[in-house]
């Protein structure tokens, strides 16, 4: 492995199953720019070159072509398949009664696994939208989050769980409030928590809550998500890789400022999940994490830069009557109805 990271040098965190997953990994949502050709051949590489974690979802539209790649590297004694950690997620149209079941049971055998890692509800509700829609797009059947409901998916996830076919369960996009409503309920409780963490929106409430209940926070969008769908863009917008305080950190040790918010992100205790298919970036990607570590003031600096501005905003998944993006995230402590 001349240019890649040896795997062991990698920071782990560990969960409270005492299973041990990479502090990083590579995120494979990249479906409304490139292909999933593109996507999977970047998986490849990238596991050639150290990465462990490599996090899939059923509505990336790409995870058999992921399972193909994987299947080439197991064959080709790249790696083998307990050396890594995959996740999958359940899409929000697949919240009915036996739903969740048949779509981890797809996955797997697009992947060509026989279980995951980590299983996910990506959203906490069973409001659709197709893949590749513009941010006006709404479906009349959305509806606002149901307790209920959610422990009908919650206990399908603990199936899978009984059933082998997944190591752990998770929670995706969830609030404290919604947590507050479903944690007394859970026979299991999750493991990890997808959330959207980077300097520019860093979530502490969320984030301290999360490990406060043995709840490894994983971040999407870690430097901001320069490549995400123009219908989670607005003109109020920050870019991380824009801000002041990064721009000076990166300088200060000579690096791009993207590589300086996946060094905070695992340095602060959360797991980045980057996206990208080019060779060099994924490589540098992984390889920050392991050399040159930003130092305390830094990190304060960083902390205290925090733009709170929510990249992906979710509107889409709004139901009717809701009046912006805002009731999705629950922002006055209570969940919106």
């Amino acid at each position: 492995m001349t240019k890649g990271v040896d795997p062991a040098k990698v920071p782990y965190r560990t969960l409270y199953t005492g299973a041990r997953m990479p502090a990083i990994g590579i995120g494979t949502f990249g479906s409304d720019k490139y292909s999933a050709e593109q996507v999977s051949n970047a998986v490849y590489g990238a596991v050639e070159n150290g990465y462990r974690l490599i996090d899939c979802a059923s509505v990336y539209q790409n995870e058999k072509e992921i399972g193909a790649v994987l299947g080439r590297l197991f064959d080709n004694k790249v790696v083998k398949r307990e050396e890594l950690f995959i996740t999958g997620k359940v899409w929000n149209d697949m919240h009915g009664e036996g739903e969740v079941i048949a779509s981890c049971k797809q996955s797997l055998a697009d992947l060509g696994l026989s279980y995951l890692d980590l299983y996910f509800v990506h959203w906490p509700f069973p409001n659709y939208h197709a893949p590749g829609c513009d941010g006006d797009s709404r479906n009349p059947d959305s509806k606002p989050f149901s307790t209920e409901e959610f422990m009908s998916v919650w206990r399908q996830c603990e199936q899978l769980l009984e059933e082998g076919l997944v190591r752990h369960i998770g929670m995706s996009n969830m609030t404290i409030p919604k947590l507050e409503a479903v944690l007394p309920f859970c026979k299991v409780q999750p493991a990890a928590i997808e959330m959207e963490l980077h300097p520019g929106f860093q979530q502490p409430e969320l984030f301290a809550y999360a490990l406060e209940h043995r709840i490894v926070p994983i971040g999407y969008c870690p430097i901001g998500s320069p490549s995400r769908p123009e219908r989670d863009r607005t003109s109020e917008d920050v870019a991380d890789t824009q801000i002041s305080e990064i721009l000076e950190i990166a300088q200060a040790h000579q690096l791009h400022p993207a590589v300086v918010c996946l060094k905070w992100a695992v340095q602060r205790g959360q797991v980045p999940i980057p996206f990208s298919v080019k060779e060099p970036q994924y490589i540098s990607n992984l390889k920050c994490t392991t050399e040159d570590p930003l130092t305390k003031e830094e990190m304060e600096k960083i902390r205290l830069a925090d733009k709170n501005c929510r990249l992906v905003k979710g509107q889409v998944f709004l139901w009717p009557g809701a009046e912006s993006w805002e009731d999705l995230w629950d922002l006055d402590g209570t969940i919106t109805k």
